[in-house]
C-alpha cells in the first residue's frame, strides 16, 4: 500500500503566495495598532508576532497554500514540488536582517549582561539532549509501539532529526537524517512533530513576554543589566535619529545585500573547501560536521560583517531605521515559517506528538529550574531556549519582543546553537537508542 500524495494546494504560484503572506502581516500590524476595542483586548492576550505565524498556518491548513506537495507525472511517478518562498526568505532576507540588526551592536554592553545568558542557553541544550531519551521512556510505558520500530524504521532514528533541528537548526537536522538513515517515507511525521511542537513552545514563550515582569518577580531575578543595555541603545538611537532619505535607504540596502552576497559567496566556498579537504568535516558523524554547512557560514559571516560595521560610522544608520528594516525582513521570514504549519495534522499521529510535547516539557522545566536557582531573567530563559529550538530565524524575533535593542543577543546566542548542534544531537540520538532498547 503506497502512502497518499501530499495534496496540491489551490495556489501554487509563489508570487501569489508571497502576496498572501504580506496580506497576513499587514492585517496583523494594522489591527494590532488599534487604540481600543476588541483588537486591543485581543492583542493584550495573543502577541502580534504569534499571529504572524498562525495566519499563514491557517492558509496552509485550509489547502489554499502549501510548503510542499506531490503530483503524478504521465509515467505514474511521484513528482515532488516545493514552494521557494521560505528558501528565499531564509537565504536572502535572513543574512540581510542579521547585518542590519547587528549594525548598532554594543558588544561591551552585551558582555556586561554576564554569564547567565550563556548558562541558560547551555541548559536549554542539555534539556533537549536528555529530554529525548526520557520522553521515549515515559511514552513507552503507555504506548510502546509508538516509540518502537526496527532497523531503519526505528523511531529513535527519526527523533534524531528533531534533536538536530532543536539544537543546531535545519543543517544539523539534515545531517542527522543522513547519519542515521531513517526511512524517508516516514520522515514527514518527524517534520510534523518538529514544526507543531516547536511552534506551540514558541507561542508559550511569546505569551510569557507580556507577563515577564511577574515572571521575573517569581524568579527573583536581577534585570538591571538588561535595563542598562536597553537604555544605552535607546539613548544612542535617540541621539542619531533622523528622517531617512533615499540615500539612507540605498546605503542600508547596500550594507545588507552586499553582505548577503559576500556571506553566500564565501560561505559556499568555505563549506566546499572544508568538506573536500578535512575528513572530519565531511564525516556527518563527526562533531565538526556542522562547519561543513554553507548555511552555518552564511549566518556567521553575516553576523561578523554586521559586528565589524558597528565599529564604523555605518553604526549611525541605526538612526535612519536600520534595525527596523531588519525587523521587517525577519517578519517576512516568520510568515514563511508559519506557512509550514498545517494545523489539521496536529492529531494525525497523537503518539508521536505526545513524545514531542514531553520532550519540550523537559527542556522547559530544566530551564525554569536553573533560571530559578541562578535568579536569571525570563529574557535569558526565552532567548536561550529559542536559540536552541528556533535558531537564527526565531531567537532574534523573541529577543525583539522584549525590546528591539536586545535583538543582537538573540543573534549571538543562535550562532552558539550551530556550534553545539551536531555533537549535542549525536549524543541525544545515542541516548535515545539506548532508551528504545530498555
Amino acid at each position: 500500500m503506497t502512502a497518499p500524495l501530499l495534496p496540491e494546494p489551490y495556489i501554487t504560484d509563489d508570487t501569489v503566495v508571497f502576496g498572501l503572506l504580506a496580506l497576513c502581516l499587514g492585517f496583523v500590524f494594522y489591527t494590532s495598532s488599534a487604540k481600543g476595542g476588541f483588537w486591543k483586548k485581543y492583542y493584550s492576550i495573543i502577541p502580534g508576532v504569534l499571529m504572524c505565524y498562525l495566519l499563514p498556518g491557517v492558509l496552509t491548513s485550509t489547502g489554499l497554500i502549501a510548503p510542499e506537495w506531490e503530483t503524478l507525472n504521465e509515467a505514474g511517478e511521484v513528482v515532488k514540488h516545493e514552494s521557494k518562498v521560505y528558501y528565499a526568505a531564509s537565504r536572502y532576507l535572513l543574512p540581510a536582517a542579521l547585518v542590519l540588526m547587528t549594525l548598532s551592536i554594543d558588544l561591551k554592553a552585551i558582555a556586561n549582561l554576564g554569564s547567565k545568558a550563556l548558562i541558560l542557553f547551555l541548559t536549554g541544550t542539555a534539556g533537549i539532549i536528555i529530554g529525548g531519551p526520557i520522553a521515549i521512556l515515559i511514552v513507552s510505558i503507555f504506548s510502546p509501539e509508538t516509540v518502537g520500530g526496527n532497523d531503519f524504521d526505528a523511531i529513535w532514528r527519526g527523533l534524531s532529526t528533531i534533536a538536530g533541528s532543536w539544537i543546531g537548526g535545519s543543517a544539523n537536522q539534515a545531517a542527522m537524517l543522513e547519519v542515521f538513515q531513517y526511512n524517508p517515507k516516514n520522515y514527514t511525521s518527524m517534520v510534523l512533530i518538529d514544526v507543531v511542537v516547536a511552534n506551540i513552545w514558541m507561542a508559550i514563550l511569546l505569551l510569557g513576554v507580556g507577563k515577564s515582569k511577574r515572571i521575573d518577580k517569581w524568579l527573583k531575578s536581577d534585570t538591571s543589566a538588561i535595563e542598562r543595555l536597553k537604555i544605552t541603545v535607546s539613548e544612542f538611537s535617540e541621539k542619531i535619529t533622523r528622517v531617512p532619505t533615499i540615500r539612507d535607504y540605498v546605503m542600508m540596502l547596500f550594507f545588507a545585500f552586499t553582505a548577503m552576497g559576500i556571506s553566500h559567496f564565501f560561505g559556499g566556498h568555505i563549506s566546499t573547501y572544508l568538506k573536500t579537504n578535512v575528513a572530519a568535516v565531511a564525516d556527518p558523524t563527526s562533531f565538526l560536521s556542522f562547519i561543513g554547512s554553507a548555511f552555518f557560514w552564511m549566518v556567521v559571516i553575516a553576523t561578523i560583517i554586521g559586528t565589524l560595521l558597528s565599529f564604523t560610522k555605518a553604526k549611525n544608520y541605526e538612526g535612519a531605521g536600520a534595525s527596523k528594516i531588519g525587523g521587517l525582513f525577519i517578519y517576512i521570514l516568520v510568515a514563511t515559517i508559519g506557512m509550514k504549519m498545517d494545523l489539521t495534522r496536529i492529531a494525525e499521529n497523537p503518539g508521536l506528538i505526545a513524545v514531542g510535547l514531553v520532550w519540550i516539557s523537559i527542556h522547559a522545566l530544566l530551564l525554569i529550574l536553573v533560571a530559578k536557582l541562578i535568579r536569571a531573567p525570563y529574557f535569558f530563559l526565552a532567548v536561550g531556549s529559542q536559540a536552541n529550538v528556533g535558531g537564527a530565524a526565531s531567537a532574534p524575533v523573541v529577543a525583539a519582543e522584549f525590546h528591539p535593542s536586545l535583538t543582537s543577543v538573540g543573534v549571538l546566542l543562535a550562532v552558539f546553537g550551530y556550534v553545539v548542534g551536531t555533537g549535542g544531537a549525536l549524543l541525544c540520538a545515542y541516548l535515545m537508542e539506548i532508551a528504545s532498547t530498555v
